[in-house]
């Protein structure tokens, strides 16, 4: 991916950005610099933190990205994966319930959500709900859509 441009947000939407990173995952973004992307052949819009991809608009609100995930673990709308589960998730796969140990009871259907795995706590994808979560632990069936993951251009970008 090709970095077309990159401005500096104005403090209202940095306040958006922290706010409803806040809300939504229970994270602090304690950063100085905040510069979004425009760019050349990607659909994703970026946010730099601090000069690092850590921010993404899905649906037009702010996420973290796996790396800022990485950066500021969430407290909520976190999914755990067991170790079968990793190369899959790390591949872009959906999510399938006999690989989820843990799910957050507060995330509802439809909700974006992020994926960690239970050896050593790091984040791997980011998705969205495809039931709410205390459904998601169970035998059989699909409860993650995957949207962005560890590998992928957005991962991969350099700036």
């Amino acid at each position: 991916m090709e970095i077309k441009s990159r401005h500096h947000l104005r403090s209202d939407a940095i306040d958006e950005i922290r706010d409803a990173l806040a809300s939504n995952l229970g994270v602090d973004l304690d950063a100085d610099t905040f510069e979004k992307l425009e760019l050349e052949d990607a659909d994703w819009e970026v946010v730099l933190v601090d000069g690092e991809p850590l921010v993404l608009y899905l649906d037009g609100d702010p996420f973290l990205t796996v790396k800022g995930a990485n950066e500021y673990p969430p407290e909520k709308h976190v999914v755990t994966v067991d170790a079968g589960a990793i190369q899959f998730v790390s591949d872009g796969a959906d999510v399938m319930r006999p690989g989820i140990v843990d799910a957050d009871d507060d995330i509802a259907e439809g909700d974006l959500l992020v994926i960690n795995e239970e050896g050593h706590g790091k984040f791997l994808a980011v998705g969205r709900a495809l039931t709410d979560g205390d459904d998601m632990v169970g035998s059989e069936g699909r409860v993650v859509d995957s949207l962005h993951h560890v590998g992928d251009d957005l991962f991969e970008l350099s700036v």
